[in-house]
C-alpha cells in the first residue's frame, strides 16, 4: 500500500471519485498555505475534507514570498503589537511543534550607518529588545532562536561581508525564523492532510461557490466536478473577491530579486536596509541554503497582475537596487541580478483605501468572513501566521454544523518533521534532510532504481533525479513547470532551469513509466 501522505495523480483519481459520490463536511477551495492549513486543521477535528487547488500547490502567493517566518520586527515599528504578538506565537509553534525540519533559525544585521541621526540607532536597538521579549512571553527559547547581541564592524564584516563597514557605527543582531522553501513548507501542510484523511484535488478550477457547493472544472480534462459539502470555505487569497464580492482585497505586488551569494561575500547572516524616508519599513539582503541571495521586497499594489505569474516591472528592480546599494562597499549592477520573482499578497483593504505608503501600511491581519447562507472566507494575514488564520475559519465551520471540535494543530507535526536529534540520525545527506526530514533517507534511496536518478541534474547543482521522482510520486508534480518552478526553485535563475529542463523532461517521461508499470503489475495481481 502506498504511503497515505503521497500525493500523485492515482489519489488525484481517488479524490474524485470519492466527491462524485459523497457529501463531504468541508470543501476547501484554494490550495495556497491558507487552504492547505484549513484543510489540515478540519480534517484533524475529525471532519471528512475536500481540498481543490485550480493549478499546483503553492503556484500563486504562497511560493513567492520572502520565505520568513518572523515573529514581527517591522510590526513593533508600526505599533502593530496584536499581529506581532500572534506573529511571535505562530513563529513558536512551527519552529518548536509543526516543522522545525523545514523552518531554521536565521541572523539578521541591523547596520547602524554613520549618517543616519542617532535615535534611529536607538530606536533599532529598542526594538530587537523588545522583540527578544516577545520571543521569551512566546515560549520560545534561546537554544533555538538565540539573544541579540550588539556587533562591532569587525563582527558586521564576518557576517555579511558585503557590507561598507566604515560607513557604519555599529550593527544589531537579532534572529528570526526561515523556511528553507515557502513551497515545500505549502507541500508538507497539503500532504499532511492527505495523510489524516484529505481528498486533495489540484487542476480542479472552481467556477462558484455557494454555502454547500463548489461547481467547478477538471482543467485536466474539462469535465465538470460538482462537490457538495456541509460548508464552503473560500480561501483563494487574492482571488478571493472573485466568490465574495462584497469583500475589498488589494493585491500588493512583492518582488525580490536573485543574486549569486558569491557576489555578497557569501554571507553568514542577512541584513535589513531602511527605506529612505519610511521608519519601519525596510529591504531585507537574505541568503538562501542553495548558494543563492534573494533581495526583497516592494509592497506596491498591483490589481492588474496575473496571481500566478506576477511580472517585475523594472522600477521595482531599480529600487531595490538603489536601496540596498546604499550599503555596500561595491554596488551590485543590473548583470548582477541573475533571476528575479514576484508575489501577490492578498491585503484585507482598509476603510480609507491605501496609505501614504502604497500597501505597506494596510495591516497583515487576516479576516474570516462568516455570512449564513454564503461560504467562509479566510483572507489576509501572511504565511507566518497560516495556522492561525486556519483555526479561525474552521471554528466558523463547526460552528456552522453546530459540533464541537478542538484545534489540533499547534501540536500536530508535518510530514517529515522530527527533533533534531532524530533528524541527525537519518542516513542521508544533511542537504536532503534539511529538506525533507524524516523522509530523506527515502528519497536517498530512489537513486538505486536507475543511475540517472542518482546524478546532479547539471554541473553546478547538487539536485539528483531522485528528487524530481520523489516530487512526482509523493509530493503531486505533473508538469517540468512543477519541478523546476516549484519542487526545485530552479526557475528563480532562468539560466539554471534551462540546464535542467531536458532532465526534468527524462525524469518525468521515467516516473510516468514506472507507474503505468505498476498499475499493470496491480491489475494482474487482482486476475483483471
Amino acid at each position: 500500500m502506498k504511503n497515505p501522505s503521497w500525493i500523485n495523480c492515482e489519489s488525484r483519481q481517488r479524490a474524485l471519485e470519492h466527491v462524485a459520490h459523497h457529501t463531504v463536511d468541508v470543501v476547501v477551495v484554494g490550495g495556497g498555505i491558507t487552504g492547505a492549513g484549513v484543510a489540515l486543521d478540519a480534517v484533524s477535528r475529525g471532519l471528512s475534507v475536500a481540498l481543490i487547488e485550480s493549478h499546483d500547490f503553492g503556484a500563486g502567493t504562497s511560493g513567492y514570498s520572502s520565505k520568513l517566518i518572523h515573529g514581527g520586527l517591522r510590526y513593533l515599528a508600526r505599533m502593530d503589537f496584536p499581529v506581532a504578538w500572534e506573529s511571535a506565537m505562530e513563529r513558536r509553534w512551527l519552529m518548536s511543534n509543526i516543522a522545525p525540519h523545514l523552518v531554521r533559525p536565521l541572523g539578521f544585521v541591523i547596520p547602524d550607518a554613520r549618517s543616519a541621526p542617532a535615535w534611529e540607532g536607538a530606536a533599532a536597538a529598542l526594538g530587537v529588545v523588545i522583540y527578544d521579549v516577545l520571543r521569551r512571553l512566546s515560549g520560545l527559547g534561546s537554544k533555538t532562536l538565540p539573544r541579540p547581541q550588539l556587533l562591532s564592524n569587525q563582527a558586521v564584516t564576518a557576517l555579511a561581508p558585503a557590507l561598507d563597514v566604515t560607513a557604519l557605527r555599529r550593527g544589531y543582531l537579532y534572529w528570526d525564523g526561515q523556511a528553507v522553501d515557502d513551497a515545500r513548507l505549502v507541500l508538507g501542510v497539503v500532504r499532511t492532510a492527505a495523510r489524516h484523511g484529505a481528498h486533495v484535488l489540484r487542476d480542479v478550477k472552481a467556477s462558484s461557490l455557494t454555502a454547500t457547493t463548489v461547481e467547478a472544472v477538471d482543467t485536466r480534462t474539462g469535465a465538470r466536478v460538482a462537490i457538495q459539502a456541509r460548508a464552503v470555505v473560500n480561501a483563494t487569497g487574492v482571488w478571493a473577491g472573485d466568490f465574495e464580492p462584497q469583500l475589498s482585497v488589494t493585491p500588493s505586488r512583492g518582488t525580490h530579486l536573485v543574486v549569486r551569494a558569491e557576489r555578497m561575500g557569501n554571507p553568514h547572516a542577512a541584513h535589513t536596509v531602511g527605506v529612505p524616508g519610511h521608519f519601519g519599513r525596510y529591504v531585507f539582503v537574505l541568503p538562501q541554503p542553495c548558494g543563492l541571495v534573494y533581495i526583497g521586497l516592494t509592497d506596491e499594489a498591483d490589481h492588474t497582475a496575473d496571481g500566478h505569474r506576477p511580472q517585475v516591472p523594472e522600477h521595482d528592480v531599480d529600487f531595490l537596487l538603489d536601496v540596498v546599494n546604499a550599503t555596500l562597499t561595491v554596488p551590485l549592477t543590473g548583470e548582477d541580478v541573475v533571476g528575479s520573482f514576484a508575489g501577490l499578497r492578498p491585503l484585507v483593504e482598509a476603510a480609507h483605501g491605501d496609505g501614504p505608503d502604497g500597501t505597506a501600511d494596510i495591516s497583515r491581519r487576516h479576516l474570516i468572513r462568516d455570512v449564513p447562507g454564503a461560504p467562509i472566507t479566510v483572507v489576509g494575514g501572511k504565511m507566518t501566521t497560516y495556522r492561525r488564520m486556519a483555526q479561525d475559519a474552521v471554528d466558523a465551520v463547526v460552528a456552522r454544523l453546530g459540533i464541537e471540535a478542538s484545534c489540533r494543530t499547534k501540536t500536530l507535526p508535518l510530514v517529515g518533521a522530527a527533533s533534531a536529534t532524530v533528524l541527525g540520525t537519518i542516513d542521508a545527506p544533511a542537504r536532503l534532510v534539511a529538506k525533507y526530514g524524516t523522509e530523506a533517507a527515502a528519497v536517498q534511496a530512489l537513486q538505486l532504481q536507475d543511475p540517472l536518478l542518482a546524478e546532479p541534474l547539471f554541473d553546478g547543482t547538487e539536485i539528483t533525479g531522485a528528487e524530481l521522482l520523489f516530487a512526482v510520486q509523493a509530493e503531486g508534480a505533473a508538469s517540468v513547470a512543477d519541478l523546476l518552478e516549484r519542487r526545485t526553485r530552479l526557475a528563480f535563475v532562468p539560466a539554471d532551469a534551462a540546464l535542467a529542463r531536458g532532465r526534468a523532461e527524462q525524469i518525468l517521461a521515467m516516473a510516468e513509466s514506472f507507474s503505468s508499470r505498476e498499475q499493470t503489475s496491480a491489475r494482474n495481481e487482482a486476475g483483471e
